[in-house]
């Protein structure tokens, strides 16, 4: 038997998918660091051109390293499938020699052409003849092969040219086992714990049911990256191609032309057991920037581990995830930074990089409020580590510090509400109803005006208003418009009515509370999102804004220039905000099983808003456009995908604050 037809067995395809996750994930890293070295703009030394061309290298690059994440994911989600716990771990770099299959070197260098040609060489299609990188070929002086074993029962590698054949073996693999055994017996994980787009916006993030969904998920790592068709023009291999050409011509036209800067090849922070072919840092500096981007990646990987062991649809699940993608974007910024500072005297003519060192074991904590308690605990060491790095005052520090604050603000506020509710003790708990006195007429608490009726108290939070001026031409006699001092009168107007135009209010800025026992303001039945014409998104859900309930109804900036942000502020008027309320429906617009419940939006620092529940997507003339339950959704008024975030908001320098 040939060494790569191992006997079907739900183990050795176990052990070829752990192989697959590594391979995918240590790609991903190789990827990620090439970019983090590339510089930008011409502060950085570069033309105008030559910064624009290096400016698309690196979008390219790095959307190359998020289609890796997707197949990492859709490789988690193939083995929650057969019922075992996904891998999340991996070997440092620089890996050796048969970590992963023959012929296959994994190390960590800065853009360059070798290292260009390298990826060329990874990505490349079985009929190709793309040689491998120099200072790649033979990493060790020699071209490693694994042996062949026979039948085994303890798993083994097998060899493997390129990775679009290891896929293709694993599929066959996979085949062989449900021809064997069946496939419902194959398939035996429960589908609920996989991730899924409603929790990562990531194409690999797909429900893996059966062989046909398992294959189809092998089948799209392949066409979209490593393996994948010569003529695909958008495969990895053909955007590295496109890379490698513009390169080479601009060389050719400036021979002094360097687009990055010199990082580490395989930086280490300490004292490396074998120095040859890795860089240990020195420099005080470069020490604690690699140190706690280092940090935010090992979270990141338990806290992804972690959501692998929750059920969906969870608030549990979804806030972890959420959590994750927000400390792999400040660890990017952590890794750009690293870049950019020296190692250390030892290496003069080198700079530092972000290590990617993986944790001894990335297994998950034991689901529950240890586990919360763990992650609030490292967000706070983070949080205190960002703050002091920022004192040096960088741009991607601070934004970076700022990321870690928000998330770890969030984390604190929002575990116990996406927790399950644990079950009540045997010794019951006594509630203690509090009866506040009686409101005078008119107070302000916390920047909201509080009138007092007889049937019916009005709450106006000015901040929110966005000056439609419906109240005060629907309702006059209670909304006096342009006069000083007190300006709303709730007894002036039957109360049902007033009631209506208050539930009319887009913004939210005006709510009421009943005093005449009758019903309070209900939630929608059906949770939409409006894109006004060249103005902000129009809510009307039970809203509940980074985990605290604000309402039913809310107004939320799409043009980035709001000083109130999230909400808006009119700011779109000043500037001239240029956008259809009327985007293209798109192919998800099958109905919802449950049409609402609560809406969860967490305006992300830097970035969109990130929208979980169940939620219509409405032009603003009310033609449906997309139903979801999980979107991010533009505020940086510059995505070319409105309403969807397409991550423009990062290259034109968003701020969220």
């Amino acid at each position: 038997m040939d060494d790569g037809e191992l006997p079907p067995s739900r183990e050795t395809l176990v052990h070829q998918l752990y192989e697959a996750a590594e391979l995918e994930h240590t790609l991903m890293c190789t990827y990620l660091y090439a970019a983090f070295s590339l510089k930008e703009g011409v502060e950085e030394g570069l033309s105008p051109a030559e910064a624009e061309a290096v400016a698309r290298w690196k979008r390219a690059i790095l959307k190359v390293a998020i289609d890796e994440m997707g197949h990492l994911a859709a490789v988690w989600n193939i083995t929650a499938a057969l019922g075992a716990s996904p891998r999340f771990g991996r070997s440092n770099f620089p890996l050796d020699a048969g970590t992963l299959p023959a012929g296959i070197v994994v190390k960590l260098g800065p853009f360059n052409a070798d290292v260009l040609q390298h990826f060329i060489h990874l990505e490349r299609p079985s009929t190709s003849e793309e040689p491998e990188g120099a200072g790649f070929e033979g990493f060790y002086g020699v071209e490693y092969k694994r042996g062949g074993m026979g039948r085994t029962l303890t798993p083994m590698g097998v060899n493997y040219r390129t990775v679009g054949d290891f896929y293709e073996r694993l599929g066959n693999g996979l085949k062989a086992f449900v021809a064997a055994i069946g496939e419902g017996a194959v398939f035996n994980g429960d589908p609920r714990l996989q991730l899924s787009q409603d929790e990562v916006p990531l194409r690999g993030a797909r429900p893996v049911l059966c062989l046909k969904t398992a294959l189809q998920a092998f089948d799209a790592i392949v066409a979209e990256g490593e393996g994948a068709p010569a003529e695909s023009k958008t495969s990895h291999f053909q955007r590295f191609i496109e890379v490698r050409e513009e390169y080479n011509a601009i060389k050719a036209a400036n021979p002094d032309f360097v687009p990055a800067y010199p990082a580490a090849c395989n930086p280490v922070l300490r004292r490396p057991p074998k120095p040859e072919g890795r860089v240990w840092l020195e420099n005080e500096e470069a020490i604690a920037t690699v140190d706690l981007g280092n940090a935010c990646y090992g979270v990141m990987m338990r806290m992804l581990a972690y959501a692998y062991g929750l059920k969906s649809p969870s608030p549990e699940k979804a806030l972890v995830v959420d959590l994750a993608i927000e400390l792999m974007r400040a660890g990017a910024l952590y890794g750009a930074r690293a870049a950019r500072l020296p190692a250390g005297p030892s290496n003069p003519d080198c700079h530092a990089g972000l290590s990617f060192t993986a944790l001894r074991d990335s297994a998950p904590w034991p689901h529950g409020t240890a586990a919360w308690k763990f992650f609030i605990e490292r967000l706070n060491e983070l949080k205190e580590a960002g703050d002091a790095l920022a004192k040096c005052g960088d741009k991607r520090v601070l934004d970076a510090a700022r990321m870690l604050d928000a998330l770890t603000a969030r984390a604190a506020k929002q575990w116990e509400s996406a927790a399950p509710t644990p079950e009540p003790a045997s010794i019951g708990k006594t509630t203690l109803i509090l009866k506040v006195p009686p409101a005078p007429p008119s107070v302000k608490k916390n920047g909201m005006e509080i009138i007092e009726g007889e049937k019916l108290t009005i709450l106006y939070e000015g901040k929110k208003c966005i000056h439609t001026r419906h109240c005060v031409t629907e309702a006059p006699g209670v909304f006096l418009a342009n006069v000083e001092g007190d300006w709303i009168y709730p007894d002036q107007m039957d109360v049902e009515e007033l009631a209506s135009i208050a539930r009319e209010c887009a913004s939210g800025a005006i709510r009421y509370r009943r005093n005449d026992g009758q019903p309070e303001e209900a939630a929608p039945l059906v949770n939409m999102v409006r894109t006004r014409e060249a103005g902000p998104y129009a809510f009307r859900a039970e809203i509940r804004l980074d985990g605290e309930p604000i309402g039913f109804r809310a107004t939320l900036c799409r043009c980035g220039a709001s000083k109130n942000k999230p909400f808006c502020d009119g700011s779109h008027h000043d500037i001239h905000f240029d956008a259809s309320g009327e985007p293209e429906t798109g192919d998800r617009t099958a109905m919802l099983p449950v049409r609402n419940g609560p809406l969860d939006i967490n305006p992300l620092t830097d970035g969109p808003l990130q929208v979980r529940g169940n939620l219509e997507i409405m032009a603003g003339g009310g033609r449906m456009v997309a139903r979801v339950t999980s979107a991010r959704l533009c505020r940086c008024g510059g995505s070319a995908t409105k309403p969807y975030c397409d991550g423009t908001h990062a290259r034109i320098g968003f701020k969220s604050s």
